[in-house]
């Protein structure tokens, strides 16, 4: 499960919009929401959003526990 706020304020923080990153990983704004919404990306999606967003501690926000 993946905690979505955590990763709003991280893509905040790096001053971009969540439509930013979903061209940044390739997909649709609208797919991104729906991807937040339910809280599943991709693999190859979680490992761009790391390299470009600098997230220190991935673990804690893409593969938090309930």
């Amino acid at each position: 499960m993946i905690k979505t706020d955590e990763l709003r304020g991280i893509i905040a923080k790096n001053g971009l919009s969540q439509t930013d990153v979903a061209k940044m990983i390739g997909i649709t704004p609208k797919t991104f929401y729906e991807k937040m919404k339910i809280g599943i990306f991709g693999s190859d999606e979680i490992q761009i959003m790391i390299d470009n967003l600098n997230i220190a501690d991935p673990m804690s926000i893409f593969f938090a526990q309930k």
